[in-house]
């Protein structure tokens, strides 16, 4: 076996616990109890997507998947922390 086909298995791999964990986090949001359960959901949906895109970087080689990743990083924190304060006080903008 070559270094390149076990790199490529190892993508492969990644990618697809990558998007089953996604997978769970959109059921969390989509199903939770409790507003702070969607919540958290949302929060580790960012992240694993962000990771997928990456994964998809490292595999295709293009620079864009990382400036994807970036930009879904910024935003996904921004929307954690918009929810958390509508969790706690009932308005975003005060």
């Amino acid at each position: 076996m070559s270094a390149s086909f076990v790199l490529s298995l190892a993508f492969g791999y990644a990618q697809l616990a990558l998007a089953l964990a996604a997978c769970f986090a959109a059921w969390r949001v989509l199903r939770g109890p409790r507003a702070q359960d969607r919540v958290l959901g949302l929060d580790t949906l960012y992240v694993t997507a962000m990771l997928l895109f990456i994964v998809t970087g490292m595999r295709v080689g293009t620079p864009f998947f990382f400036e994807a990743a970036m930009v879904i990083g910024v935003l996904g924190f921004v929307a954690t922390l918009a929810l958390a304060k509508f969790l706690i006080r009932g308005e975003v903008i005060e």
